[in-house]
């Protein structure tokens, strides 16, 4: 009767394997990451509009320029703070460092609003990005040490379609708010101070992850000894080590690590200096066409976030059930191939919303091989700082992309071009991914 118990619990729905608490912290993971989508993206939509409020008219024929600037430096400040998150989350827990992000964030997105020139837009772009990057690893780290290793790619996914509902969010925000007259941009940043009430659900609600509480117990104990003088082992003295020297310590974790930099910065690249730009040159088209170019980039939005959406959930099933190599691999060769489709091939409308959806399936959809696969290859002690840093520091490469992408946009008169010269990218992720060991089923290295 027992066997059969078991047989009937294994043949159930995978969502009854999971316990309250789990799912909380996919709750707040998947919230602290809307949040920052919808930030990302209200600075996506508008940034062309703010532009034309901040500058003089003579300079209007340079906001490809300023937009890509403006992106550049929130990229930027994001890989700064997201490397300084993880270390932090490190050494003062997952639940703490979330709710420092999320409140700095949301306040300084406020005062985004009361940008006064390009020079103090940029500034607070800056800032907003340093509080935005030490979001996502903190989460991911909680998600990875609350799930079962069975579901642990579906957690992953179901967390990083929050950054898609964000970006949703935003684009049918924007659909209303836009036509507020010149200055509708900047309700888009005081509707943004809307998650610091947040903070207080996490506050009550969560607790930190055991596997971290015992990491830092003993990383606690080896310390004390330390200072009583008794002698190490060697686990004890890379407790002591900082994080992020002990992650190039290892000839091993070093090789991982360089891997993941080159996949992370395939996606990063990818996103900011290629997908970024789908909703403008929608609603270039839709003006060639003589239609609102307004309309038509909300429209664009919210197509291309809903394919991201499930392009998020979809490879953390996927990668459940088949690996998490062949999916990524996948991800990245599909996003090449339908790069051209979306910029160059495709010029009805209609069918081009669809080709966005089906395009951030595989564009966007692949970050979730970061939230999926990072944690799984890294040790607990080093886990925050190691997520922290291959999704982050990618940025100070990443960065570039948007200003090159406004450069050959501005070139060339048109995103086509630059698009499908940007997307090459993708096979350095192809290239690299082969590097990272298949963890699929596998519990998380202590």
């Amino acid at each position: 009767m027992q066997t059969a118990g078991l047989a009937v619990e294994r043949a159930g729905p995978w969502y009854r394997a999971l316990n309250r608490r789990q799912w909380n912290t996919l709750i707040v993971a998947n919230l602290g990451w809307l949040f920052d989508g919808y930030e990302t993206y209200a600075l996506i939509l508008t940034v062309s509009l703010s532009f034309h409020e901040l500058l003089p008219a003579a300079r209007y024929a340079s906001i490809p320029f300023y937009a890509g600037t403006a992106i550049a430096i929130t990229l930027l400040g994001w890989g700064i703070g997201g490397i300084v998150g993880g270390i932090v989350a490190d050494y003062i827990g997952r639940k703490r460092m979330l709710i420092y992000a999320i409140l700095a964030y949301s306040i300084v997105t406020g005062f985004t609003a009361l940008a006064w020139s390009w020079i103090s837009f940029m500034v607070l772009r800056f800032i907003v990005g340093l509080a935005l990057g030490s979001e996502w690893s903190t989460g991911t780290s909680m998600l990875a040490e609350m799930w079962p290793e069975k579901h642990r790619g579906k957690g992953a996914g179901l967390m990083q379609c929050g950054l898609g509902i964000g970006f949703f969010i935003a684009s049918a925000v924007w659909f209303f708010v836009s036509g507020l007259g010149p200055s509708a941009w900047r309700w888009m940043y005081v509707i943004g101070i809307l998650p610091a009430l947040a903070t207080w659900w996490i506050r009550r609600g969560m607790n930190e992850p055991e596997k971290w509480a015992a990491s830092d117990r003993k990383r606690r104990e080896a310390v004390a000894a330390q200072k009583r003088g008794v002698p190490l082992d060697e686990a004890e003295r890379h407790l002591l080590r900082f994080t992020l020297f002990d992650l190039f310590a290892n000839p091993g974790t070093r090789r991982l690590t360089i891997a993941a930099f080159l996949m992370s910065t395939t996606t990063t690249l990818g996103w900011w200096g290629i997908s970024t730009w789908v909703p403008a040159y929608v609603g270039s088209v839709a003006v060639s066409q003589g239609l609102s170019g307004v309309i038509w980039a909300s429209l664009a939005g919210m197509s291309y976030n809903t394919g991201a959406i499930c392009g998020y959930i979809g490879f953390g099933f996927f990668a459940d059930a088949w690996g998490r190599k062949p999916v990524t691999i996948a991800w990245f060769a599909l996003a090449l191939f339908l790069t051209p489709v979306l910029f160059l091939w495709t010029h009805n409308l209609a069918l081009l919303l669809v080709v966005c959806g089906i395009n951030a399936v595989f564009s966007l959809g692949q970050y979730t091989w970061c939230s999926t696969w990072l944690p799984e290859v890294y040790p607990t002690r080093i886990r925050g700082t190691a997520i922290g840093f291959c999704f982050n520091a990618p940025r100070f490469v990443a960065f570039l992309g948007p200003l090159l992408a406004g450069t050959l946009i501005t070139y060339f008169g048109g995103y086509g071009k630059a698009a499908v010269i940007l997307s090459m990218i993708y096979i350095l992720g192809i290239v690299a991914a082969p590097f990272l060991p298949e963890t699929r089923g596998k519990s998380l290295p202590d």
